[in-house]
């Protein structure tokens, strides 16, 4: 009887470390999977907001990691674009917590006049067929911020219809809109005020190392 007893344990002992061990692998692969993901819509989009004949340093090496509220979390990646040694557009990564499912996270680039050169949407959870038109893939509506800047239009005005602002909401949805229209302003306000952080050259490299990058808390 004992002996069945220890027997019946260690089966289902075994049973509870192949069982742990198959979740952990499939969390794995489908983390990894999203990940993959998420970084290809990011450099698909990086490649609409700034045209290759703008800059001609190695932009996806040429990065930091910034945190700031004004861009919505820790650790987000800038692509900075440079011309020789001339600073040309900042691409941010940033988060718009304000979404009506979620944050929406965001590529926004800024040129070094204070421009945005685009802005596109790389991941989030918004209601399709209404939120999900911060696409530009399903509506041009995001398209709406190219060439705007925090003098065009002034503060104040940087807002959806609704809210007295100059920028369209969607019939049925003005939480999705609201929330990338501030978090573009937002990081406008940040480009103003961190201009010298967003183009601090990237320390020098060891020379057996792997690519530098630098991280940036404020």
């Amino acid at each position: 009887m004992t002996r069945d007893i220890i027997i019946s344990g260690v089966l289902l002992a075994l049973f509870g470390v192949v069982g742990a061990g198959l979740v952990a692998f499939v969390h794995k692969g489908t983390a990894e999977r999203i990940f993959a993901n998420i970084e290809a819509a990011t450099l698909s989009s990086l490649h609409q907001i700034l045209s290759h004949e703008a800059y001609d340093n190695d932009i996806l090496a040429d990065s930091i990691l910034l945190s700031h509220e004004l861009l919505g979390g820790r650790d987000l990646r800038v692509y900075r674009a440079r011309e020789g040694d001339q600073p040309v557009a900042a691409v941010f990564t940033i988060i718009a917590p304000g979404g009506y499912s979620g944050p929406i996270r965001l590529l926004v680039g800024i040129n070094v006049f204070g421009e945005v050169d685009g802005v596109r949407v790389i991941n989030h959870r918004e209601t399709p067929g209404l939120g999900d038109d911060i696409e530009v893939g399903r509506s041009d509506w995001i398209l709406s911020f190219d060439g705007r800047s925090l003098l065009d239009p002034f503060y104040d005005r940087w807002a959806v219809r609704r809210d007295g602002g100059v920028f369209d909401q969607f019939t049925g949805a003005t939480i999705s809109p609201r929330a990338v229209v501030t978090a573009v302003r937002d990081a406008l306000i940040y480009f103003e005020s961190h201009r010298d952080i967003v183009f601090a050259p990237l320390p020098e490299a060891e020379p057996a190392g792997d690519a530098t990058e630098a991280t940036i808390l404020e």
